[in-house]
């Protein structure tokens, strides 16, 4: 843009933004592919997790990223699970991290982390009191690319929750979400027999 910014006009300087913003946008869609490819192919590696030491972590980062914005964390003590750590985490950031999105224009913001029965096993859960969504479309939610809300108020890559179910599945477990617009939503995961709460 700047070798040639003087030879255009501002139209020709819109296009050369939008293209600019076009290529960064591809970028984070590739980069974000190459990482769900990545995380579907690795060895999993079982372990006893502490997620409630997971979703602190994750809480203190998100708070250093936007230390302006008013959040309550209520996070669950002692919530352990059995499952590869790493990938554990990378489910926590994305729940958690949509979570702190949709809830941007709330005031108070209150992100939940706990653990509750679900049918026979332990599902572990991150509730939020955003902007939710129509549960008629809940079975687009993890597919790749698939948003219920606008790029342009949201931004991400639509590669979130489709990396979550991934995970999730590799664990032998399944994930299911409950929301309503205006007033929330939950995610729930389950990993399966191996997973225990605290």
């Amino acid at each position: 843009e700047e070798d040639c910014a003087d030879r255009l006009d501002e139209t020709g300087r819109d296009c050369l933004r939008r293209i600019h913003a076009a290529t960064q946008r591809m970028g984070q869609l590739i980069d974000a592919l190459l990482n769900l490819s990545r995380l579907t192919r690795a060895r999993l590696r079982s372990e006893t997790v502490d997620l409630s030491a997971l979703a602190q972590s994750i809480a203190d980062e998100l708070r250093q990223r936007e230390p302006e914005r008013q959040v309550e964390f209520v996070i669950a003590e002692g919530v352990v699970a059995e499952g590869d750590n790493r990938l554990l985490r990378v489910v926590l950031e994305n729940l958690m991290g949509n979570a702190w999105k949709f809830t941007g224009n709330r005031q108070p913001a209150v992100i939940e982390f706990g653990v509750a029965q679900h049918e026979e096993e332990t599902a572990y859960f991150v509730r939020d009191n955003g902007i939710g969504f129509d549960m008629a479309y809940a079975e687009k939610l993890y597919g790749a690319f698939q948003r219920l809300h606008r790029a342009a108020e949201f931004p991400g890559t639509g590669i979130g929750l489709a990396t979550v179910q991934r995970i999730v599945h590799r664990h032998g477990g399944q994930v299911w979400a409950e929301g309503a617009v205006g007033q929330g939503a939950t995610f729930y995961f389950a990993l399966g027999r191996g997973g225990h709460g605290g």
